[in-house]
């Protein structure tokens, strides 16, 4: 019985094998465009990182070591961002993409866990946070993470 529905799963994809393998290959783990768009928007205002130190639980997108806070950039797809129209989970396939995509919720929550436990802050900044052209309210919120203090826009 499984086989008949995983069957008829594969046939409600409406992309061809080479298709999907063609999507699939342009999805990138690093310097994703929202992972750019903030390391730019931190850059400007002055800070100065690392990216994906492979010493850290996770390795993380961004590395604040002066401010002991590490920045993940997810994907509202791949790492289910909760109430995201964007985290949908696919139809077709399902005995494929479900455990895969929950063990990438799960690792998620244990990289934060074990980053915590060294005492990292850890910052998850949500691929639709970064959508709208205007990322000032983003930046202030980042801002008075990292600083401490209210983030105030000099217009």
């Amino acid at each position: 019985m499984n086989k008949l529905i995983a069957c008829i799963m594969r046939v409600m994809d409406t992309l061809t094998p080479e298709q999907r393998s063609i999507n699939m290959s342009k999805i990138r783990s690093t310097d994703s465009k929202p992972e750019i768009t903030v390391r730019k928007m931190l850059f400007k205002e002055g800070f100065r990182f690392r990216i994906h130190d492979k010493k850290l639980p996770g390795k993380p997108d961004i590395v604040l070591k002066k401010y002991k806070t590490v920045i993940f950039v997810h994907g509202c797809f791949w790492h289910q961002h909760e109430g995201c129209k964007r985290a949908n989970m696919p139809k077709s396939n399902v005995e494929y993409w479900a455990p895969k995509i929950e063990r990438n919720v799960q690792r998620d929550k244990e990289h934060a866990e074990a980053l915590k436990e060294k005492g990292w802050q850890v910052i998850v900044v949500w691929e639709c946070e970064l959508k709208n052209k205007n990322n000032e309210k983003l930046k202030k919120q980042l801002l008075e993470v990292l600083t401490g203090k209210p983030a105030y826009s000099v217009l």
